[in-house]
């Protein structure tokens, strides 16, 4: 195969050039991005020809928050997600017991989503798959449905986070999880391995991954970058994150040294300060609508948030936390102004660290984010899955405080840094559909243009997790030959405001135009990461 490969008669998404139909690469490079007629000039004999058949070429994305064994996991496990009641839940159930053997593992289930919003009780799951350990991960993977014999077999009893059944959080769900999910190295490499080939059939060429105790053990990361070092040209990019709170420079320093490689992007990710909306472990200044004596449960006080990012800060390592209720953020927001205090805005500023999820966030914490150079990882589909009118978030929180959530849109207008991902397993690996939620997000305010979320799912990931390559995230002459190629029915310049959007269309707007996203999304039909192919949909090949 020529290493000069020449793309046309498509759409290449690239500032270099609105208009462009054609794309030389030479290696794992761009060379070269312009029209039909120039392409012409400079197609010879040494270069492999590829016809896009009016496909579009977009920079790869990059999921800024995923769990990679835990996606694997969801992935060849029972799917739950579309259960519409817990009768279709406990009947899924049996029927995995009566034609596989082993626990009875499921993911992706939402009682949110229920028209009877009631779990099951630990008899009516035990009835489902009698004497065989069940464990099903609700959809935010913050807690799980456990069966009696698998909480005997786990030592649940009088654990913090188990009251007799059936939802385990907390101390109990880590129990279980450790239980049920025993792993071996081979095992927790192929979970990895289906994940990443998953991300790069749906248009990705990076990840970060935000690897945590509590989640899986530093046994995780060592198999993951076994599996890099193994395939990795082969795979999307990883940046791993781990969630390990260090009190000095040295620690932060050698906890991330102890890993062995430079993949190790920082201290953070799932670092929780609190837990999450739907299993009701996210801290709140209010208690919960649908739960008055609960205001959620915080893991992290701002004395000991300050501590790591002053640690952090100290040893040039990025730090981070994930937050979700507004009482967890009051929190993150004086940890960061204790820290400031003793180092001082600039050398924070420097350090780039990052807040994950910030689903109830304020002006006061606005401020803090902007005036610390700290970026916010954001999850779009959130706010699709679980927002508007009796969704989770208002069963939740009521009308008001639910209005106020995921805004995408009031955090890039305030110049706060953004990026996107889907905290997958919790919401599908799902790139458009990400977009799509930022142009018609239940909040008008929160809303974005097409191309802002593009950029926040592209380039800002990049940025995100501190690549030194200015031109990552970009199609131009120079830059890394990294993106994917989608089949797309139509193209235009897309903003909430559908004025804008109606005259943008056309092409003398001198913008980029992404795919129209209406009910059907683009399909990816290759991924191409430096120059290598890591994904090409079946029959597509040239």
């Amino acid at each position: 195969m020529s290493a000069l490969v020449m793309y046309r008669n498509g759409a290449i998404y690239s500032p270099a050039d609105p208009f462009a139909t054609a794309m030389l690469t030479d290696g794992g490079e761009v060379a070269w991005v312009g029209q039909e007629a120039a392409a012409d000039a400079l197609v010879d004999a040494n270069m492999e020809v590829i016809d896009l058949e009016g496909a579009l070429i977009a920079p790869a994305f990059v999921d800024s928050h995923v769990h990679l064994t835990e996606t694997g996991v969801a992935l060849a496990s029972l799917d739950l997600s579309g259960c519409a009641s817990l009768e279709e839940l406990l009947h899924a159930v049996a029927e995995r017991a009566a034609t596989q053997e082993g626990p009875v593992i499921g993911a992706g289930w939402d009682e949110s989503l229920w028209q009877e919003v009631r779990l099951p009780s630990v008899d009516e799951l035990e009835d489902a798959a009698p004497g065989r350990q069940v464990y099903l991960t609700r959809v935010d993977v913050h807690s799980g449905l456990v069966n009696r014999t698998l909480a005997q077999a786990a030592g649940l009893d009088r654990m913090d986070g188990w009251s007799g059944g059936p939802l385990a959080v907390r101390e109990a769900h880590t129990r279980v999880r450790a239980q049920v999910l025993d792993f071996t190295a081979a095992s927790r490499m192929r979970y990895q391995r289906l994940a990443l080939d998953h991300f790069a059939a749906n248009g990705y060429a990076a990840v970060a991954e935000m690897g945590a105790p509590q989640i899986g053990t530093r046994d995780d990361v060592t198999a993951l970058n076994t599996l890099l070092d193994a395939d990795g040209q082969d795979l999307p990019a990883v940046r791993i994150y781990w969630a390990q709170q260090v009190g000095s420079a040295d620690e932060a320093r050698e906890v991330l040294a102890g890993f062995g490689t430079e993949r190790m992007a920082g201290l953070g990710g799932d670092l929780n300060i609190d837990g999450s909306l739907g299993s009701w472990t996210a801290r709140l200044r209010a208690p919960y609508t649908d739960e008055p004596s609960h205001r959620g449960t915080l893991y992290l006080e701002a004395e000991t948030i300050a501590e790591h990012v002053v640690a952090c800060t100290e040893a040039g390592i990025q730090a981070g936390f994930h937050v979700i209720g507004d009482a967890g953020m009051d929190e993150a927001v004086a940890g960061f102004r204790l820290a400031e205090q003793r180092v001082g805005a600039a050398a924070i500023q420097r350090a780039r660290h990052r807040l994950e999820h910030a689903e109830m966030i304020d002006e006061q914490a606005i401020a803090a984010m902007l005036e610390l150079g700290v970026t916010v990882s954001m999850q779009p589909l959130f706010d699709a899955m679980w927002g508007g009118p009796g969704a989770e978030y208002e069963q939740r929180l009521g009308a008001e405080r639910s209005a106020a959530m995921n805004e995408v849109g009031r955090l890039l207008a305030a110049g706060v840094p953004v990026c996107l991902g889907s905290d997958s397993p919790v919401t599908a690996n799902s790139p458009w559909a990400t977009v799509k939620a930022c142009l018609e997000h239940h909040t008008e305010s929160a809303r974005v243009s097409a191309r802002a979320a593009f950029v926040a799912h592209t380039r800002a990931g990049y940025r995100a997790f501190g690549d030194p390559d200015p031109l990552a995230g970009q199609l131009v002459p120079g830059s890394e030959a990294t993106f994917a190629i989608w089949a797309a029915s139509e193209l235009a310049v897309q903003t909430p405001d559908a004025r804008v959007s109606s005259w943008s269309t056309d092409a003398r707007a001198g913008t980029p135009m992404l795919p129209v996203l209406d009910e059907e999304l683009p399909t990816c039909l290759r991924t191409v990461r430096r120059g290598r192919t890591i994904f090409e949909k079946s029959g597509t090949g040239k």
